[in-house]
């Protein structure tokens, strides 16, 4: 979903804006706000640095007793209608921001909405003209989701394959027994390069599953992986937004 900004709220590829939903909880006070990672470039979606683009999903699930639960603000958002006014806050964040390297490696890791930052990367390094950024490396996005249907922004990827295939690199895991054995041996051999930079976003447990699979890769080349993740992070080049 795209909102106006009238060119009030200027933010980065990679940060995130806080929303709040209309109305009170339940004890009569407004609402949390939600922090949400922004989709679009610092451009916005129609290249007039007016708009912030957000990917949504609504959340519904059932609880423990049985009770039906909804998410306040993903419904807030959900059940918009077009011309609804929405209050924002930020933007804010630094973890994810995107490199200013136009020649590094980029490792994207995503799961379901968590791939809101990494189309906002995309968008500037294939979809964009800058006078001061020229793309040149190397963006890989891994995205898993659960099944193939919810394959989210996969035209708009295509179309960046399409255009600059030596730059862009796209691989799907539609489920948690798909891998890829011979990608993940090339990211682990992108590690090793100084101009690398991998960025995790999506639901918490994936890291966990990023984890096993990269300790039995490295051991095979005699690194052990959570010593060399410190290493990683240390040099800002491992950044992990989780939810």
């Amino acid at each position: 979903m795209v909102f106006s900004t009238e060119g009030e709220v200027p933010y980065r590829e990679g940060q995130s804006i806080g929303v709040i939903a209309d109305g009170v909880d339940k004890n009569g006070k407004p609402h949390k706000l939600r922090l949400y990672s922004i989709a679009s470039s610092a451009l916005g979606d129609f290249g007039d640095s007016k708009t912030v683009s957000l990917c949504v999903k609504r959340l519904v699930y059932t609880n423990e007793a049985g009770e039906v639960v909804k998410g306040v603000c993903s419904n807030f958002l959900c059940d918009l209608k077009p011309g609804a006014e929405v209050k924002i806050t930020g933007p804010v964040g630094k973890e994810m921001l995107m490199p200013v390297d136009p020649n590094a490696n980029i490792i994207m890791l995503a799961t379901g909405t968590g791939i809101a930052p990494f189309r906002s990367f995309l968008w500037k390094m294939f979809f964009e003209k800058h006078d001061d950024y020229k793309f040149n490396g190397l963006a890989w996005l891994f995205l898993g989701v659960p099944t193939g249907s919810s394959l989210l922004y996969k035209e708009e990827f295509e179309k960046m394959k399409e255009k600059s295939p030596d730059n862009f690199r796209l691989d799907f895991a539609v489920s948690r027994e798909q891998t890829n054995e011979k990608g993940e041996k090339i990211a682990v051999g992108l590690l090793k390069k100084d101009n690398t930079y991998v960025y995790m976003c999506g639901l918490k447990g994936m890291e966990k599953g990023i984890d096993d699979i990269m300790v039995s890769l490295a051991e095979r080349d005699g690194i052990d992986w959570f010593e060399y993740k410190k290493q990683l992070k240390k040099s800002e080049k491992w950044n992990v937004e989780v939810y």
